[in-house]
């Protein structure tokens, strides 16, 4: 069975954001850019898939700008097998991503796609779904443990009430919860080795896909700073201040 990974770009978690002078987005350049923390769990529990002797092949599957290329080369190194790469320097918006993902998918024929449940830029939480709703496969979203075995998976999903058992015929569509496993430093020699492997590439075109926006960024600002608090001395200053200057009660 093949593993199909879709593997993003993104701004360090560890970076802070800025906003443009111009307020048309974040600032991007001379910024330190990595793997998606979801999407590295999804790479990591495709290669143990494949450790285990539950899949054959592990393939990265990133859309974006050139250097999206390094991004694939991580999850090359942590032990996935070939890479596949969609570049174009346009903006990419989650159905775009979704109707690459279900091209490359239409031609490597997975029998089973791992995505990150959501990327930490923008938030979405919609590629996943989408994808399966394209291809009409099954779907488990929010991934807390996943088992392959006989034709399906067993997925334990993170719900608002607690955690949910979903069995799915494959081929199916995962996305990934922070607690399904923990990621991989991918060694020197790995990292080495990845530099061979093969990444193949495409342009949305050669797809038959069109990327165009479908969404308008109309205004990009900060989050507005919090007011200090205050201290109040009796519960009635309190009721008062929450009645009449918060306005919650």
């Amino acid at each position: 069975m093949k593993v199909l990974v879709a593997v993003k770009r993104v701004i360090d978690y560890n970076v802070k954001i800025r906003v443009k002078a111009d307020k048309t987005g974040v600032e991007t350049a001379n910024v330190k850019m990595s793997m998606n923390p979801f999407d590295e769990i999804a790479v990591e529990e495709a290669i143990r898939m494949k450790e285990a002797g539950k899949a054959t092949e592990v393939i990265a599957f990133s859309a974006g700008p050139t250097q999206c290329q390094e991004t694939i080369r991580t999850a090359l190194a942590m032990g996935a097998d070939r890479g596949v790469h969609v570049v174009t320097d346009g903006e990419l918006q989650p159905l775009a991503v979704a109707k690459l993902l279900k091209a490359v998918a239409d031609k490597e024929q997975p029998g089973l796609i791992i995505v990150g449940k959501q990327a930490i830029d923008d938030d979405s939480n919609q590629t996943g779904q989408m994808v399966a709703a394209l291809l009409g496969w099954s779907q488990g979203t929010f991934a807390n443990k996943i088992d392959v075995a006989d034709g399906s998976v067993t997925v334990k999903r993170e719900v608002d009430g607690g955690l949910e058992n979903v069995k799915l015929k494959l081929p199916a569509v995962i996305t990934t919860d922070l607690r399904l496993n923990e990621p991989r430093y991918a060694s020197l020699p790995n990292i080495m080795k990845a530099k061979k492997k093969p990444i193949d590439q495409h342009k949305p075109e050669d797809l038959g896909v069109d990327v165009a926006p479908r969404l308008k960024t109309l205004k990009v600002e900060e989050p507005a700073g919090r007011k200090a608090g205050i201290k109040v001395k009796t519960v009635a200053e309190l009721v008062e201040k929450l009645r009449n200057e918060a306005g919650v009660i």
